[in-house]
């Protein structure tokens, strides 16, 4: 059975606004919250310690709730967080390449000369990126602004 990278199967509220997460496929981590309590409105009453050790998991563990139907995150936002907190390339990072250069898996799959089966992977946090993933996408998005890359001749000079 496959175990979905987006599903939390047990958290715990930790000072300092943040929560250890464990994902169904085993994945586990703590994620800071501090920043988002602090600079969105609708996370300010999260501010208040008693409430934010509160926490409980939503239905089939795609979220974190403190007050039904008003304060909880999704689950594949926290599990995006905590892989970049620690130090990974979040499958956010991916969506948005593709969304903010107008690709389709296929076309962003050949851009980055990898398979489109593998680029699905990574976009639904079943692999982890490997930083010359994104690095390839970095890449690419220069020599999309800037043009073809331009060869060396034969003769060892600029074509």
């Amino acid at each position: 059975m496959n175990r979905d990278p987006f599903r939390i199967s047990a958290l715990a509220a930790l000072p300092g606004q943040r929560l250890h997460l464990t994902f169904e496929d085993g994945w586990q981590a703590d994620v800071a919250l501090s920043d988002w309590v602090e600079n969105t409105q609708l996370f300010k009453p999260l501010q208040d310690t008693a409430l934010f050790a509160q926490v409980k998991r939503g239905d089939w563990g795609t979220s974190v709730v403190w007050v039904d139907g008003e304060i909880d995150m999704g689950a594949d936002n926290l599990r995006n967080r905590a892989v970049e907190q620690a130090g990974g390339i979040g499958h956010e990072r991916l969506i948005n390449w593709l969304h903010d250069n107008k690709l389709t898996q296929v076309q962003g799959a050949q851009a980055i000369g990898v398979s489109r089966r593998m680029l699905s992977y990574y976009l639904r946090g079943a692999k982890p990126i490997p930083k010359t993933v994104w690095l390839a996408c970095v890449g690419w998005m220069a020599q999309s602004k800037t043009g073809p890359m331009r060869w060396m001749s034969a003769s060892g000079a600029n074509a």
